[in-house]
């Protein structure tokens, strides 16, 4: 038999030490610190630079990524970091979080919109406008910043003015700061304005176009950032990485593996609940919770939609105590598809559930609770049907006489019994077993039994 206690240990030391890890160096970049400052002092030729690579949707562990970049790159005294990036958009709070970075930074910081092809939309507009030095790949674009998309979910229209005149004003800042075209950046979350590469140079959205980042590098050797001048000709390139932390976090962060964990979590408990003691269904569903617990603190979930999800497993679980022939079950699955649709409904479209994922959800959570549920509910009230408690009620014919003052023998399902009773039995007459003591069975008469029955109907 497995420890509960030891499982449950085990569960909070997995758990801290996945939060643990969010924070941990990877010890790869650690040891290539002390490699370059090594090699920094001992020369006084070209310096060195950072490389991380952000692609897809911003989001927290994007944060988290571009600050570890950063300090990494500021303990090793590289000329500067450089973020090459490609994304549809992303978080809003998560936008401003790295921009803040951005601006706040005395160590150069350069964004880099690649490979060609790449786009820097909605939140990677800001995000590259924040930059000390924005570079753009050939055959790339910038722009659609409205807060529509990086905002997602529907809104009034006295909170889209207001969203939009955030925007509006929180770009201008950004654009000012950075010495580039204000008036670009504003049409961006107006008008959704996107311009490409050639464009962007043009009109001071960007300040130059690299097919490379050696090309990068070349172009910015010598330039002042921050009173200090680059010196990037032949730099030694160092790429970081994300850790392990970083790239569970962000898959765990995706919409369609919140959903799945929220379906593991009631599927495990749920199953714990009307198996006790299966360990493994409420092991995963506690797991799966914690988890979810972290993604929901992370993400703006709405909690409509966690309302109607549980409403649907109310309506679930009622189904197996009323006789409603499946009404309930069908409320509870148009409350579980309209609360997994409405759960994600406030992030970018980019990072909303596709119906592909809800469809199927819905259908296997009915299946769920309209099977295994209902008849593990209902196992629960249903009689004994193994061991000695099994026999109590049923029929035993009486072999040696049974007086109240005497034991006697009954046959019973192919064995003999030791009986006593509260009535006078003979041999041959038929009685109903009440219960059993140790090796003894306690009887009742069948005949005073008819009779009892008879007297509570009369």
């Amino acid at each position: 038999m497995i420890n509960k206690t030891f499982l449950l240990s085990a569960i909070l030391f997995l758990a801290g030490t996945a939060f643990v890890l969010q924070e941990t160096e990877n010890p790869a970049d650690l040891q290539d610190l002390t490699t370059q400052e090594a090699d920094t002092t001992k020369s006084n030729g070209p310096g060195s630079v950072s490389i991380i690579s952000v692609s897809g949707t911003i989001g927290p562990t994007t944060t988290q990524y571009i600050t570890r970049g950063l300090n990494a790159s500021r303990e090793r005294g590289d000329e500067l970091l450089i973020i090459e990036l490609d994304t549809p958009g992303g978080l809003l709070d998560s936008t401003q979080e790295i921009v803040q970075e951005l601006l706040g930074s005395s160590h150069p910081i350069a964004v880099y919109v690649s490979p060609e092809g790449a786009n820097a939309g909605s939140a990677g507009t800001f995000i590259t406008l924040a930059a000390h030095i924005a570079a753009m790949a050939p055959a790339t674009n910038i722009g659609a910043a409205s807060p529509v998309s990086m905002g997602g979910g529907e809104m009034d229209s006295v909170s889209q003015k207001k969203i939009f005149n955030f925007s509006e004003s929180y770009i201008e800042t950004i654009a000012e700061r950075r010495g580039r075209n204000t008036e670009w950046a504003k049409s961006a979350v107006r008008d959704g304005a996107s311009i490409t590469a050639d464009e962007a140079v043009e009109i001071n959205v960007v300040d130059l176009i690299a097919g490379s980042i050696d090309d990068l590098l070349s172009q910015i050797n010598g330039i002042e950032v921050e009173n200090s001048v680059l010196n990037t000709e032949g730099a030694t390139q160092n790429r970081i990485e994300q850790n392990l932390a970083e790239i569970f976090f962000s898959f765990l962060l995706r919409p369609e593996v919140m959903l799945i964990l929220t379906l593991i979590s009631i599927y495990g408990i749920i199953g714990e609940v009307t198996n006790p003691g299966a360990i493994v269904p409420g092991m995963a569903g506690v797991i799966a919770l914690i988890l979810l617990l972290y993604g929901v603190s992370a993400m703006p979930v709405n909690i409509a939609g966690f309302l109607l999800i549980g409403l649907a497993i109310i309506l679930f679980v009622a189904e197996a105590f009323t006789p409603a022939f499946g009404l309930l079950i069908s409320g509870g699955a148009v409350s579980f598809f309209l609360g997994a649709l409405m759960l994600f409904q406030d992030l970018p479209e980019e990072m909303q559930v596709s119906w592909y994922w809800l469809i199927p959800a819905t259908i296997v959570t009915v299946l769920f609770f309209g099977w295994i549920v209902t008849s593990g509910i209902k196992a629960q009230f249903t009689g004994f049907r193994s061991g000695l408690e099994s026999e109590v009620g049923r029929e035993a014919e009486v072999t040696d006489r049974i007086t109240p003052e005497m034991e006697g023998r009954i046959f019973h399902n192919g064995e003999y019994w030791r009986a006593e009773s509260d009535d006078i039995l003979n041999e041959g007459d038929r009685c109903i077993i009440q219960e059993f003591q140790g090796l003894k069975a306690i009887v009742k008469s069948t005949t005073k039994q008819t009779e009892n029955k008879e007297l509570s109907n009369g």
